[in-house]
Formats: C-alpha cells, sequence, structure tokens
C-alpha cells in the first residue's frame, strides 16, 4: 500500500533580533500570531470600539450639562478618543489624530492654536531618543550592554531577578534625569536583555521555533518595570521630574514654606522603596514570565560576550553619541544639586540644554560620525532612521495636544472645582483622597507635567477654603501627577516603551490599573506620616 502522507513541512526559526529590531507597533490581526480564542476576544474588542466610540460622544454632547460648550464638546471628543485608544479598532495612533480632526471641525478651537502643542520638546526627545535606540540596536551595542547587566552577580539566574535588577538600575537615574530620557536610553538595553531571554527559550526547546518574541510575557514585565520604574524613581528628588518642580514652586507660593533637596528625599524615600516593591509584586504576578529560573545563562552570557569580539567602529561611534546624549542630560540635574534648582544657573543650563534638543543633537552625531570615510558611509542612513516607531511620535503628539487643550480650555478646573463643590470635602483626608484621585485621573489622558499644572492649583484653593493646610494635599497631588499607567499617552515613559511593539495595550492597562490604585493608596496613607516625621507644614 502506498502512503498518502506527505512530509511535514519545517517549521522557520524566528529571527529574534530581527523581530524586535523591525517589529511593527500598531498590528493589524493579519500581522500577528493568535490562538482562536485570543483572535476571537480581539475581533470582539475591535468591533465593540468601532460602534462604542462615537455613541459615547454623541450621547455626552446630548446631555445637558452646567458647562461651556467648548467645554462639553472636547469632553466628548476625548471620551470618544478613549475609547478608541482602549478598543483599538483603528492603529492607536490614528485615533488620536481622529479626535483632533474632530476638535477642529467641531469648532472646539482654531487649528493652529490646537496643532500648536504637537511642536513640545517631548515629541523631539521621542524622535532623537528612538534614532540613537535604532543604531544601537542595529550595530549590537543594545546586546552588549544587556550581557553587562546579565553578568552582574547573582542577577542572571531567575528571570525575576533580571527584571527586579533593571528595574533597581531605572530607579535610580530616573532619581536625576528625566524619566523620558532614562526610558529612552535603557530601551535598547532592555530589548537586548528580552532578546538574549528569548533566544535562550528558543535554543532549548521551551518556546517553538517559529515564536514570536513580541509576545512574550516576559518581555511585558521587563518593559513595564522600565517605564512604570522611571516614574517611581523620578518622585525621589525635586528635579527627577517637572512635576516635582511645578509642585514644589506652587506649594511655596501658597504655603510660603520652603521644601529643601533633604526634605524632598527624605520624605519621598520611604514612600518609593514601598512603591517599588509594590511595583515589582505587580508585574511579576500579572505579567508571570514564561520561564522563572535561566540556569546556565552565566556561560551563555559569557560565550556570547566572547564572541561578540571588541567593539566595532560603528559601535564605537554609537556609543560617543550616546554618551554625548546621556552626558548632556545628566548636566542640569548636577547643576541642580550644586547650585540649587532655584538658581539662575540651573535655569539657564535647564533652558539651554532641553532633552528635546540634547536628543536630536545626539541622534544628529550618528549621521556625521563615519564609518568608512572613503566610501562616505556614516553609522546611520536615513533609511534606517526612517524604521523609527513614528506611529508613537504621531501618538504622544495627540495627546500632549489633548492635555493642552484641557487646560487652556479650563475644562479640567472645570472638573476639579465642580467635584469638590458635589463632594462638600472639609478635612485634610478627604481633600488629600480627592487631590490624589484627580491627579492620577488627569494624568491618564495628558502629561504629567499638565497633570501637576492644572490639579496643584486647583487643590490649593479648596484646602484653603477649608481651613486646613493644603501642603499635604498638594504635595499628594505633585506626586499622584507622576502616575497615570494605563494608556501610551498617559506619560513619555509609557509611550517610549509601547512604541517597542512588546506591550499590548490590554496588558498596560491592566498593569496601569493596578499599579495606580496601590500606589495611590500608599501616597494617601504614607505621605501625610513622612511629612509629620520631616517636620514640614504647619
Amino acid at each position: 500500500m502506498v502512503s498518502t502522507d506527505t512530509p511535514s513541512t519545517p517549521v522557520a526559526k524566528t529571527d529574534v533580533d530581527e523581530a524586535l529590531l523591525g517589529g511593527a507597533t500598531y498590528r493589524s490581526l493579519g500581522e500577528q500570531r493568535l490562538s482562536p480564542a485570543e483572535e476571537r476576544f480581539e475581533k470582539g474588542r475591535r468591533t465593540i470600539g468601532l460602534a462604542l466610540a462615537p455613541l459615547v460622544s454623541i450621547v455626552f454632547l446630548a446631555l445637558p450639562l452646567d458647562m461651556r460648550p467648548s467645554q462639553q464638546t472636547l469632553a466628548g471628543v476625548l471620551l470618544g478618543v478613549i475609547v478608541l485608544w482602549v478598543t483599538e479598532p483603528v492603529p492607536i495612533p490614528i485615533g488620536g489624530l481622529i479626535g483632533v480632526g474632530a476638535i477642529v471641525v467641531l469648532g472646539v478651537a482654531p487649528a493652529a492654536d490646537v496643532l500648536g502643542p504637537f511642536g513640545s520638546s517631548t515629541v523631539f526627545t521621542f524622535i532623537g531618543a528612538f534614532i540613537l535606540a535604532q543604531a544601537m540596536l542595529k550595530h549590537g551595542l543594545a546586546r552588549r550592554f544587556a550581557f553587562r547587566v546579565l553578568s552582574l552577580p547573582g542577577v542572571g539566574r531567575t528571570t525575576g531577578r533580571v527584571i527586579v535588577a533593571f528595574g533597581v538600575i531605572t530607579c535610580a537615574l530616573s532619581a536625576f534625569v528625566s524619566n523620558t530620557a532614562t526610558v529612552a536610553m535603557l530601551l535598547p538595553t532592555a530589548l537586548g536583555i528580552l532578546a538574549v531571554i528569548a533566544k535562550l527559550m528558543q535554543d532549548r526547546g521551551i518556546a517553538k521555533a517559529d515564536f514570536d518574541p513580541t509576545r512574550l510575557r516576559v518581555g511585558v514585565a521587563l518593559m513595564l518595570m522600565l517605564a512604570y520604574g522611571a516614574s517611581v524613581g523620578g518622585l525621589l528628588t525635586p528635579v527627577g521630574t517637572p512635576p516635582n518642580l511645578i509642585g514644589r514652586a506652587l506649594i511655596e507660593e501658597a504655603t510660603g514654606e520652603r521644601i529643601s533637596f533633604a526634605q524632598w528625599m527624605a520624605t519621598a524615600f520611604p514612600i518609593c522603596l514601598l512603591m517599588f516593591i509594590v511595583l515589582a509584586a505587580v508585574l511579576l504576578l500579572l505579567n508571570k514570565p514564561e520561564i522563572r529560573r535561566i540556569d546556565g545563562v552565566a556561560d551563555y552570557v559569557a560565550a556570547e560576550r566572547a564572541r561578540l569580539g571588541p567593539l566595532s567602529r560603528a559601535e564605537k561611534n554609537t556609543l560617543i553619541a550616546f554618551l554625548v546624549t546621556v552626558t548632556l542630560w545628566i548636566v542640569p540635574g548636577i547643576v541642580a544639586l550644586v547650585a540649587g534648582s532655584d538658581s539662575a544657573i540651573y535655569d539657564t543650563v535647564s533652558g539651554r540644554l532641553n532633552e528635546g534638543i540634547v536628543a536630536v543633537l545626539g541622534a544628529s552625531l550618528l549621521f556625521l560620525l563615519p564609518t568608512d570615510w572613503s566610501k562616505r558611509e556614516y553609522t546611520l542612513r536615513w533609511s534606517d532612521a526612517a524604521r523609527i516607531d513614528w506611529g508613537t511620535v504621531v501618538l504622544f503628539g495627540t495627546g500632549v495636544i489633548f492635555g493642552a487643550l484641557l487646560q487652556s480650555s479650563g475644562l479640567a478646573k472645570t472638573i476639579g472645582e465642580g467635584s469638590a463643590n458635589v463632594l462638600g470635602l472639609t478635612s485634610v483626608f478627604a481633600i488629600t483622597a480627592f487631590a490624589v484621585l484627580l491627579a492620577v485621573l488627569v494624568s491618564e489622558t495628558t502629561s504629567n507635567t499638565a497633570s501637576a499644572a492644572v490639579v496643584v492649583p486647583i487643590v490649593i484653593p479648596i484646602a484653603a477654603a477649608a481651613g486646613v493646610d493644603p501642603l499635604v494635599p498638594a504635595l499628594a497631588a505633585t506626586f499622584a501627577a507622576s502616575f497615570g499607567f494605563m494608556l501610551p499617552v498617559s506619560t513619555p515613559q509609557n509611550a517610549v516603551v509601547y512604541g517597542s511593539g512588546v506591550v499590548p495595550i490590554t496588558k498596560m492597562i491592566r498593569s496601569g490599573v493596578s499599579f495606580d490604585v496601590l500606589g495611590a493608596i500608599l501616597i494617601l496613607l504614607l505621605l501625610p506620616l513622612m511629612v509629620a516625621v520631616v517636620g514640614l507644614g504647619r
């Protein structure tokens, strides 16, 4: 009898580096490898969003609310856009652009005013940082950094230790370097670490030969540790993130009390420490790594480092551009430590060395440093730069636009004051709880800086009207303004890691909501205690 069996077709082995370097962030269902259950869920989520987004906007616009028409229109459009972002019936950047177009068409503000904030320096930070990351990934420098982290004593034994150690590095850096810059400089290393773990799983048969390395839970945990860890570390010092400086200045103006660098750190350190512990627990529980122990990784790392050999000319050039950028990012923080963040020299240095300008200048070096002068070949070609995630740049630009409109239209102030009047806040605890909740909610749809600038001025007069010291509620609002972990537009660092293509929006929302709630509780319970211990306030 003749066999009718046909020989099985060999499964193509996934090129992990190529998948992580060139993977699209905003992929259609046809571009992803999903199980039948995952495909049904994704189809349902996206179909519901297609109908729900316009319905939510129309219903809200029809409500008889006591607010200016422009504010109600802005709120209705923003609610519809949030539904588009969460359900993804269209790519997330397109959802933002639809909202921006609707705002102009519906007459909320003129096009020039609406589109102006798209020129935010943070957008240019993204562009420059993404180009630097592309060079580090292309030439293998990110892989070297990853092997260096994994070779630290005791770190490379389990995936949990790797993630926690990487989070500690992130927190420490972001205390003195801006959160966005910290995440931008560490993103290539995080991708390199993920590539090492993915290849180890592939070589040991833990993952299928044709698996998708962008869909690993360990990748989600690592990337979110990078984004959220930077936010936690940024709270540690007054210069760690712009909301700290804004909140401290507003508190000083309202109360006349100066919070010194040392007092800030003494107040923030226990809170940040507990936040980090909670963060690690949340990420590792909700995104449990596919493998726990990575035995033999030390030998694997040593062999791979030996195989890499000496630095190539392209790697050296990339390292020069990277170090120049990082140095210029760090200089304002050093000046603040030496001369104070309220000094004239700090204002001058931080203004001249704007992180967006530094990022694009650092990226420009990659097109000036040659790898082969005789052929006029440089470290990067424009075709390499064109591969960066422009969708994330567009996405965050639209987020900046909505944040600016929330502030300029007065909608954020209307929501805050209206809520306070309805709730009848009279005690320090109630006002602090309200401040934390409002700051977290506002920061979900706008930048942390805008959240602090909007919420702190609302909270201070509410506290004063209730006859309580506004320091604790205002400081709590300042801390909570650095939260907002649910969406890519909530913080620049969320957008950066989302741009890696490793973090699905549903997993960012699930992890973000959990840490939002637990972090807010920690601020509410611990901040008043630490303010009393340090001796701040009346």
